[in-house]
């Protein structure tokens, strides 16, 4: 799977990934559930904030 993002999607896909991992550090979740999110949020930025979104700490 080879998707690539670029231009503005790029850019509003960076602002929502670092979104999601400022809000994460800033939950009351475990430092474990943190750091797996942080991962996830990195490794697969586009699926990482969609989970994040349905099913990340709140």
């Amino acid at each position: 799977m080879n998707i690539e993002v670029g231009g503005i999607l790029g850019l509003i896909l960076l602002i929502c990934v670092i979104y999601a991992i400022v809000k994460t550090t800033q939950s009351s979740a475990s430092t474990g559930t943190k750091v797996i999110w942080i991962v996830v949020l990195l490794l697969l930025p586009f699926l990482g904030f969609i989970l994040w979104f349905l099913f990340g700490p709140k």
